[in-house]
């Protein structure tokens, strides 16, 4: 009887062991994904940890700044970056279905008379942006022309939210750029609604995914697996449910 006892235990650590796991990671860009050991660790991390359980895979979930995420998953150290637009890495393996959408809008200090209406109104405003992000092919296209200019002024690291609104709030850039439901709840946290307003947002929204390394050969089995999940989630109700518990009523 301990004989078979010990050998099950045996059994068990091995299948442990065996488990397969899927490393996921991306900058802090709550409530798409959040602090590593929150109790809330972000929509696409929870939505990720919850598909691929239904499979048997452990999802394990990194903060890093954006740049070498991106790196990391596109070289095959990493096995997926969270919130990628296909426009940040168009050689990652993409779902069919964007688990969610991003509204980029432009935001100042509370009494700018300015206003976004279009590249052109930018003019010699000095523009808050963050290192790799895609924010869209117009305005993508303006910060590479501009980036060696003062008009564009744009940040890294795992805080590169908070360093742009630092600046903003110091005087060293006039606008910021960035998703609109993310920079809501930074504002809403911080209680800076009365100080930073939105000034405009960019027209057309930006689809994102949990995109896959390129590198993986399971890559193409994880997107499948993952695009199966997101389906069965938004039939029963259990996106709009996860979403719900973030504030979230829509993926803007």
């Amino acid at each position: 009887m301990r004989a078979w006892l010990l050998a099950m235990l045996w059994l068990l650590s091995a299948g442990t062991l065996r488990a397969e796991t899927l490393v996921i990671a991306g900058d802090l860009w709550c409530p798409v994904n959040c602090a590593a050991d929150a109790e809330r660790p972000g929509i696409f991390v929870e939505l990720a940890q919850q598909i691929f359980a239904e499979s048997g895979i452990e999802v394990e979930y990194r903060v890093l700044n954006w740049a070498r995420a991106v790196a990391d998953t596109r070289s095959g150290r990493l096995g997926a970056v969270i919130g990628a637009g296909v426009q940040d890495a168009p050689d990652f393996v993409f779902t069919p279905t964007a688990p969610g959408l991003s509204r980029m809008c432009f935001y100042a200090l509370r009494g700018d008379s300015w206003r976004y209406q279009g590249l052109e109104s930018l003019g010699q405003r000095r523009l808050g942006a963050i290192n790799g992000y895609s924010y869209g092919a117009e305005l993508d296209l303006y910060l590479n022309r501009h980036l060696q200019s003062p008009q564009v002024q744009l940040v890294i690291g795992d805080k590169a939210l908070a360093t742009n609104l630092r600046k903003l709030r110091r005087g060293r850039v006039d606008v910021l750029v960035e998703n609109a439901w993310v920079m809501e709840a930074v504002l809403a946290e911080r209680h800076l609604f009365n100080e930073i307003v939105e000034v405009g947002c960019r027209q057309g929204d930006i689809p994102i995914y949990l995109a896959f390394s390129p590198r993986l050969p399971r890559s193409a089995d994880y997107a499948r697996l993952f695009e199966q999940g997101l389906q069965r989630f938004q039939a029963d109700g259990r996106l709009q449910a996860l979403m719900s518990r973030y504030g979230v009523s829509s993926m803007r």
